[in-house]
């Protein structure tokens, strides 16, 4: 699945995605915000996680920053379990795209995605010492549900305290721009994604 909003394109990481991944995302700052990703973060890793079967009803987007030559890889977002088995929203923005509201963006596509495919209402929550990913779930719609658990951090090695959210009310717009019909008709997409994969 492909989706784009307006400066942004999310899709499915691939293999050849793992130098670009491992120089975004390999960053203290970035990973310590994470619940599973390792600190130091490698190529290797990059690439084990690039090679994880995805779960179609968890899915998992690299974010690339739509600009007039190739895409910039500037983040990643998607769905999965949270500890009670719910669907949760996670994302993350590499440190040099942080404020231009990219991780806004991209999360409420993720979420009109969600809403495509009938998933139940979404959680997601942040550690306490990562104001700003509540600030974008503010944006988005989430309300905090008053609770904080800990919540275990492969990068900080143990657990942390985490601020939890569950989705409020959807945007008035609750459509997903999936980019599946544009591929085959459109030839600039196809070469940006030929672009991507090189």
């Amino acid at each position: 699945m492909f989706a784009r909003t307006e400066r942004l394109l999310l899709r499915p990481g691939w293999i050849e995605d793992a130098p670009a991944l491992a120089r975004a995302i390999g960053e203290e700052a970035v990973v310590r915000n994470l619940a599973t990703a390792p600190w130091p973060y490698g190529e290797s890793d990059a690439r084990d996680f690039l090679s994880q079967a995805v779960d179609p009803m968890q899915p998992r987007f690299l974010i690339f920053a739509r600009t007039g030559g190739a895409p910039r890889l500037v983040g990643g977002c998607g769905i999965s379990d949270d500890p009670d088995g719910r669907p949760e929203m996670g994302y993350w923005i590499a440190r040099p795209y942080w404020g231009l509201g990219f991780a806004t963006e991209a999360g409420r596509q993720l979420v009109r995605i969600a809403r495509a495919m009938n998933l139940p209402r979404l959680s997601a929550g942040h550690f306490l010492d990562n104001p700003a990913s509540g600030a974008v779930l503010r944006k988005l719609g989430f309300r905090p549900t008053g609770k904080v658990a800990p919540r275990y951090s492969l990068a900080r090695g143990g657990e942390a305290a985490c601020a939890l959210f569950e989705e409020g009310d959807a945007d008035a717009d609750r459509t997903a721009t999936p980019m599946r019909d544009r591929i085959g008709v459109d030839e600039d997409f196809r070469e940006q994604l030929r672009l991507m994969a090189a």
